[in-house]
């Protein structure tokens, strides 16, 4: 029986606002990983992290090391047994959760330290994680998932339905996969602090080496936006995808009226227009997109959602044509696990956020668990890649003409080399002396 004896909490943070990598209309930070490691009495130790942009490790750390007890000491079989009392005893912490509630920070900190202890049972496995996900029991997977506050839109019953039903031509999904990879898009080329000849030289290449699905940063001014959209759809020319993210900088007024400047270059989506909170707001910009564009273009949010009761009220106002998920915004594994559904429920496709550091690493395994157990559909299904960092890692993303291939790796592909850490822990490593 394996046993939890420790926590550790590293900052480690990478120097990567001075060449603009990770650049957008609001953020231009040093991308970091609040990371953790669970170690065992002989087994395997567990990896998490959650993601921040520099000097949010500050917080996010003493967040994580406030949590740290309601794992100390647990057993991996007791925690498996009970998912739900587990995961409510970091994320309804009786004092913690008053910072909250289920939001910010603590919830960061709860789902690096879920996240851990998901790729310590995948590691005990000998699996990967999506392939842990993916051969467990409807019933199990069902009780992972706590329904309270969203039983209005989901139902445990109907949850149980979709994964029973996911379970049909699952062979072949994955078979497909194995061979041809899952599709992906590449943030890589349109940073808002680039110059247009470096956007230019990267959407050339990102294109030659086979990405036909490409993103751009916008919220400048509105004729910088729309000069940048037109370099990159002339290199990519008229049938590949252009996706383009406000990073909630505009109003809603706002967003309409650049949106409609915009089309002129047929976007596919525009991420996050407003306030990552503003429900009816995105509702308002979806059904004006819509007219817009005649339908051509979408609305899509999610990487700062804060919990699966925002993707809940997102979906039911019809708010979202894309909903994102982001592996450590939220309380780990098993909140991704209610948000996967709820889309399912309501027909909505399922892109995740990744990027920053590991984001890629960990949401490959949710997209193809999604793929093989949720969703079943590849239709208007992308993996978001950024080609930065992925070098600390011990199991880094692999792609192949723009799609990423299976991981094969037991873990969580959480696990970063432990020179990368040492070199640059903040604020002692030698990357910050």
């Amino acid at each position: 029986m394996t046993t939890i004896v420790d926590v550790e909490v590293h900052d480690v943070r990478f120097p990567t606002a001075a060449s603009g990598d990770g650049s957008d209309a609001i953020n231009r930070g040093d991308y970091s990983a609040t990371y953790v490691e669970l170690t065992t009495d002989g087994g395997p130790t567990g990896t998490g992290f959650t993601f921040t942009n520099g000097r949010g490790n500050e917080i996010t750390c003493a967040a994580v090391r406030a949590l740290a007890h309601h794992v100390r000491g647990r057993t991996v079989a007791e925690i498996a047994a009970e998912p739900v009392a587990f995961w409510r005893s970091l994320a309804a912490d009786v004092q913690l959760r008053w910072l909250g509630p289920e939001k910010g920070v603590i919830h960061m900190a709860t789902g690096a330290l879920v996240n851990a202890v998901w790729d310590l049972r995948a590691k005990l496995a000998g699996k990967p994680m999506w392939r842990l996900l993916a051969e467990m029991p409807t019933d199990e997977l069902v009780a992972t998932v706590d329904f309270h506050h969203i039983t209005d839109a989901l139902t445990p019953d109907e949850a149980a339905a979709i994964l029973d039903k996911g379970r049909d031509g699952l062979a072949d999904r994955l078979a497909g996969l194995e061979r041809d990879g899952f599709p992906s898009y590449t943030t890589s080329v349109g940073w808002l602090g680039y110059p247009d000849e470096q956007v230019r030289a990267l959407t050339r290449d990102a294109y030659a080496a086979g990405w036909r699905a490409m993103k751009m940063k916008v919220g400048g001014r509105i004729e910088d936006d729309l000069r940048r959209a037109r370099i990159i759809r002339a290199e990519i020319g008229p049938d590949a995808l252009l996706m383009m993210d406000a990073n909630q900088v505009w109003d809603v007024d706002e967003a309409i009226a650049a949106m409609g400047v915009l089309a002129e270059v047929d976007p596919y989506w525009i991420e996050e227009p407003t306030h990552a909170d503003d429900v009816l707001g995105h509702a308002r910009i979806a059904r004006a997109v819509t007219e817009l564009t005649g339908g051509r273009c979408r609305v899509a949010t999610g990487e700062v959602a804060a919990n699966k009761v925002i993707f809940k009220q997102l979906l039911q106002a019809e708010a979202i044509g894309v909903m994102q998920i982001d592996a450590c915004r939220v309380g780990g594994v098993d909140e991704v696990l209610a948000e996967l559904l709820l889309a399912a429920k309501f027909g909505v496709p399922v892109c995740p956020h990744a990027g920053g550091v590991g984001l890629c690493e960990y949401v490959q395994h949710l997209a193809i668990f999604d793929h093989l157990r949720v969703g079943t559909s590849l239709d208007g299904r992308m993996v978001e890649y950024v080609d930065h960092l992925h070098e600390h890692f011990t199991d880094p993303v692999r792609t192949r003409d723009g799609r990423y291939l299976v991981p094969t790796v037991p873990g969580y592909s959480a696990t970063m080399r432990p020179e990368s850490i040492a070199r640059f822990r903040f604020p002692d490593g030698p990357a910050w002396r």
